[in-house]
């Protein structure tokens, strides 16, 4: 890893996008408080850029995504601007989404979502898209589309019955109801939940415990996982098995079983 990722590097304050890196790990937070940090067009292209760059960046092990503010994580689509869209534009603004979480959800590392208050629409299913949700203990989170006569448009309807399981997904999407973090626990839409001041660190607790393991490992896991649940069980496994094979000749196998036989934390390269 280069010095100049080794401490943190900070984006300007007035980012709709603030960006921080933590030794192995980029912070990424939506910056609009005033408004809930809802998602207006620019905001999604802001995340998607730096999504794109993440894609090739091989000294990131994580990636953290949260919103500024004690209130709100984001409260879905900005609605002042949607209202001002023509159908073509919404049916863009939909497409921009929806590729940009599935985007999230094919990075090659893991993503957490630090669920750090109202997390509602839109603001759910980024927390969907990623791979492990902590939730602060004053969140609330629902995909309450059908209260305004539309359903969720960037994959709510796929993913969270993928997440909860079909009927409670029903439930939730039918009804446009909230649940609150106790309730996101016990359903299994959320890791976690935590007091609001230790979410962050919490997340960068998870972070940290995943940068001690073998990189190509976590990618290959991630892989298998995402690509294995879409299938029957013996597809599954023949794609976990090929996943496997990619872990064998890595130097980092090498060096976890080494490690392991002279008693000391191992050094991984992603080689």
């Amino acid at each position: 890893m280069s010095t100049d990722h080794k401490n943190y590097v900070k984006s300007d304050s007035d980012s709709l996008l603030l960006v921080e890196e933590k030794d192995q790990t980029v912070i990424l937070t939506m910056n609009r408080p005033k408004v809930m940090n809802c998602l207006n067009f620019d905001l999604l292209y802001a995340i998607r850029d730096k999504i794109d760059a993440l894609q090739y960046r091989t000294d990131i092990r994580t990636v953290i995504i949260t919103g500024a503010g004690e209130k709100s994580f984001c409260a879905g689509a900005d609605l002042k601007e949607r209202a001002g869209l023509n159908p073509e534009e919404v049916k863009k603004f939909i497409i921009t989404i929806r590729n940009l979480l599935t985007s999230i959800q094919n990075l090659p590392i893991p993503v957490i979502c630090a669920v750090n208050g109202i997390a509602l629409g839109g603001g759910t299913e980024v927390a969907l898209a990623s791979d492990i949700r902590i939730a602060s203990e004053n969140a609330s989170m629902g995909l309450t589309e059908a209260r305004l006569a539309i359903i969720p448009g960037g994959g709510g309807t796929q993913r969270l019955p993928r997440i909860i399981g079909v009927a409670k997904a029903k439930e939730l999407i039918f009804t446009g109801r909230r649940v609150d973090a106790k309730e996101a626990l016990a359903i299994g839409l959320v890791n976690k939940i935590t007091r609001p001041e230790n979410l962050l660190d919490e997340c960068i607790k998870m972070a940290d415990m995943i940068a001690q393991t073998g990189p190509i490992a976590v990618e290959m896991a991630k892989y298998a996982i995402d690509k294995g649940i879409e299938t029957d069980l013996a597809t599954g496994l023949a794609i976990e098995s090929n996943a496997y094979r990619v872990t064998i000749p890595t130097q980092d196998r090498i060096e976890g079983l080494t490690a392991f036989k002279e008693k000391r934390k191992p050094i991984y390269k992603g080689r």
